[in-house]
């Protein structure tokens, strides 16, 4: 575990490998990582595509799963019974079509979606781009939701700017050998708008038959509203859990001045 700030918010990206195809692997995972973590959290984040992995093929039709479904049903009892909210990435089968999706899951079980509007390599061949951004009432203030890819626009994040979110949570299956990279987008995300920018990403290795293996870069990592570097993990499968200080948010805001309008 990693704390930081004496006051604020507890947030928690849980850094972790996935079980490709096995969602209820990785709900066991969930359950197992939340329930270590400290009372304090009030939000945990797990990567993108966390409960069903990914491959690029037919195969991630069967993974696939509902957001009212029974896999989802288990996020919202664990966010229930340990009284904090989650954020959760999964291939969601919309009825047809499947979403790149992340839910942001509240103790009470009400339910938020976002579907990743960047598609990226092998997810154009099997999943369909969503269309809101999206934003949701968080611990942190009004939060804007990322994932992955999405970083890369600039537009994107403007837009959140202009809406004046206090914070983004951003889910992120990154290749390691691109790591330096989403070390810089979150950077410059949590700067465009003086605002906190808490990044959870897969590590590990995906290694299945007749699928290109891919190795992941964790690099987990919460951003200050200046842009530096609050704290911040390697690839290892840990938890990053740092309390984020509304003064320092304010403190940077007022010495940016991008709101004095």
């Amino acid at each position: 575990m990693t704390s930081a700030d004496p006051t604020g918010p507890t947030v928690a990206a849980c850094q972790t490998d996935v079980a490709d195809l096995d969602p209820e692997t990785n709900l066991a995972t969930l359950r197992e990582r939340v329930a270590a973590l400290p009372d304090a959290v009030a939000v945990a984040l797990f990567p993108e595509q966390f409960l069903t992995g990914f491959v690029p093929d037919e195969r991630m039709a069967d993974a696939a799963v509902h957001t009212d479904g029974e896999a989802m049903d288990g996020v919202r009892d664990c966010a229930a019974a340990n009284d904090l909210a989650l954020l959760v990435g999964y291939v969601e089968d919309g009825g047809g079509d499947l979403y790149n999706a992340v839910a942001y899951v509240r103790p009470d079980g009400s339910t938020t979606v976002y579907r990743k509007r960047h598609l990226w390599g092998g997810e154009l061949e099997v999943l369909t781009p969503g269309r809101e951004r999206v934003t949701v009432e968080t611990p942190l203030g009004e939060t804007g939701l990322v994932t992955c890819y999405d970083l890369n626009f600039v537009a994107d994040s403007a837009a959140f700017t202009e809406a004046r979110v206090d914070a983004l949570f951003i889910v992120g299956a990154w290749p390691a050998a691109h790591s330096e990279n989403w070390r810089l987008l979150v950077r410059a995300r949590a700067l465009d708008g003086a605002r906190w920018a808490v990044a959870c990403g897969r590590t590990g290795r995906r290694d299945l038959p007749d699928a290109r293996p891919a190795t992941y870069g964790g690099r987990s990592m919460v951003a200050r509203p200046n842009g530096s570097v609050h704290s911040a993990l390697a690839d290892a499968e840990r938890d990053l859990v740092t309390r984020c200080d509304p003064a320092e948010l304010a403190y940077h805001r007022k010495r940016v001045g991008i709101y004095r309008d």
